[in-house]
């Protein structure tokens, strides 16, 4: 079945005969899993069909195709039983990352540190026979960059790149976002590009189409493609003028790019910078881990605006309720405990954290490292640990009442997360701003920078931040 209308039928999505079609690419993966029983019952698919979507939502065909283009991906493969599962990840190494086909918002999937991990994974949230096969990957930490795009057969639009603060892992609902990308190379933007544009056309997209990559220093990495349109676009639509939606509904009633005035490639961006920040709902539910991951939680966005970078990320951080409190003449007290390898931003979050006024407690390690610093940090004990004379256990001390922020980013190894779980509920028991990602503490912890806060006032409409939305704009890189 065609995904595009044929150019004489009338443009309001009906066929000969008077079937009106179906739109699939709206709404997330639930519409795309109701595309076979919509074709099956004769309705006509529009703006997506059925080849397309199983090459992109199958495990096994995508990671062929991509394969057969040429484009990096992680090293990985499929499984069908809890045997292969454990026998390929024992083969890729640890951790891995487990992705069922067809998931709706991350759902099932998740990272395993350990064959026990693995196992109570696979037993827990899903399913793993000869027909329903899963995905296992080595995890890639990188930068994260979503890609929206939106394709007609012979023209392929990327309006532009979002670059995630957190590291690559983060699904892209709960994650920070900058547009345009602040660290991400020119030449690695034109390999994301270039990419994008051949998974693209090999899948016969029409409409919308979203994708991450993953930047590392040994290249740039195709992660999965979703042929539908993503919660980013929303954003993406405001903060670049295109009119997404619109444009996908045209080419599915059988318009082209070309023809309503848009090229081929990646948009030269505005003269500005926005972020989109998560907005949670752990704030007003206690008992609701509020760790981050490939499973979203989030349940909104806020858009910060601005010129310059920090500040743009200093109100969607405020908007989104990511800030901690302000201290008072008192101070107030951040709980810290941080794994080895998010030690070389400590130096970042705790010169901010001091600068507005907060004390320190934290775990041995984080406290030796903060005392190596210049910074006093009291030593509290790790959850299961006996306090020493004068130690409080960590729990007690979030009990207390004293502490204002917890920042807690867990060792990559099976114990510590589950550890960390406890922390994590103690806090939001208490109603505790609980950041778990180290790239979001440094993002929240900078907007407490005084000389930031007049500036967080300079507000202007979007109209005057994005003049002409809607207008055709030149290609920063294409064909």
């Amino acid at each position: 079945m065609r995904s595009v209308v044929e150019a004489e039928s009338p443009l309001d999505g009906s066929r000969p005969g008077g079937m009106l079609g179906a739109f699939v690419q709206f709404g997330g993966q639930t519409p795309l899993n109701l595309a076979e029983p919509l074709a099956a019952a004769g309705i006509p698919l529009l703006g997506a069909n059925l080849e397309t979507i199983d090459q992109a939502e199958d495990r096994i065909r995508f990671a062929n195709l991509v394969e057969s283009l040429g484009i990096p991906q992680p090293e990985g493969g499929m499984a069908r039983s809890i045997e292969e599962a454990l026998a390929l990840a024992e083969q890729i190494g640890y951790p891995v990352i487990v992705r069922p086909s067809f998931v709706i918002g991350g759902l099932a999937i998740d990272f395993s540190y350990s064959p026990s991990d693995l196992v109570e994974q696979l037993a827990r949230a899903t399913d793993v026979d000869v027909d329903k096969p899963v995905r296992i990957d080595r995890y890639l930490e990188g930068i994260e960059v979503d890609v929206d795009a939106i394709a007609d057969g012979e023209t392929v639009l990327i309006p532009g790149l979002l670059e995630h603060v957190e590291r690559a892992g983060v699904h892209s609902g709960d994650s920070v976002g900058m547009f345009p990308p602040q660290t991400v190379s020119v030449s690695d933007q034109e390999l994301i590009v270039a990419a994008m544009d051949r998974i693209v056309r090999a899948l016969d997209v029409h409409g919308l189409v979203n994708a991450q990559f993953i930047v590392r220093e040994d290249g740039v990495y195709l992660i999965e493609v979703n042929p539908r349109a993503s919660r980013t676009v929303p954003f993406m639509s405001k903060v670049t003028g295109v009119p997404m939606v619109k444009l996908a509904v045209r080419i599915a009633l059988g318009q082209t790019l070309r023809a309503m005035g848009w090229g081929n490639g990646l948009l030269e961006p505005p003269p500005l910078v926005a972020v989109k920040a998560p907005a949670f709902s752990t704030a007003k539910l206690r008992g609701v881990d509020p760790s981050v991951g490939p499973g979203m939680q989030s349940t909104g966005e806020v858009i910060g605006l601005h010129t310059d970078p920090r500040v743009a990320l200093a109100k969607a951080m405020q908007g989104a309720a990511l800030i901690p409190p302000r201290p008072g003449a008192d101070g107030a007290l951040a709980l810290i405990s941080v794994a080895e390898r998010d030690k070389k931003e400590l130096p970042r979050v705790a010169r901010a954290l001091a600068r507005a006024g907060y004390r320190f407690a934290a775990t041995p390690g984080t406290a030796a490292e903060l005392r190596r610093l210049g910074h006093d940090a009291q030593v509290v004990a790790k959850v299961g640990e006996k306090s020493e004379p004068g130690r409080v256990s960590i729990l007690d001390l979030i009990a207390g009442g004293s502490v204002r922020l917890v920042v807690n980013t867990p060792s990559p190894t099976s114990g510590p997360v589950r550890d960390a779980a406890e922390i994590r509920l103690a806090a939001t028991a208490e109603g505790i701003l609980c950041l778990t990602a180290i790239e979001t503490a440094v993002a929240a912890a900078e907007a407490l920078d005084p000389d930031l806060v007049a500036r967080l006032a300079e507000v202007r409409s979007l109209g005057e931040w994005m003049p002409n939305p809607g207008v055709p704009r030149g290609v920063a890189v294409g064909r």
